[in-house]
């Protein structure tokens, strides 16, 4: 049961990350799907490097 939460916590932040990189990225169209693409792959890890590292700087 906890697993289940975590995994679709998981999806809601991915989620998440996408949308705020469809709506604030500098990059063009190629770098949002990019982007978006490794989020959802690496979910908990892709939000991670997002939210930490890349959030202020795209």
């Amino acid at each position: 049961m906890l697993a289940k939460i975590i995994y679709i916590l998981g999806i809601v932040l991915a989620v998440w990350c996408v949308l705020d990189i469809f709506k604030t990225s500098k990059y063009g169209i190629i770098g949002k799907i990019l982007i978006s693409v490794l989020v959802l792959a690496f979910s908990w890890v892709g939000f991670a490097v997002y939210y930490f590292l890349l959030r202020g700087k795209i």
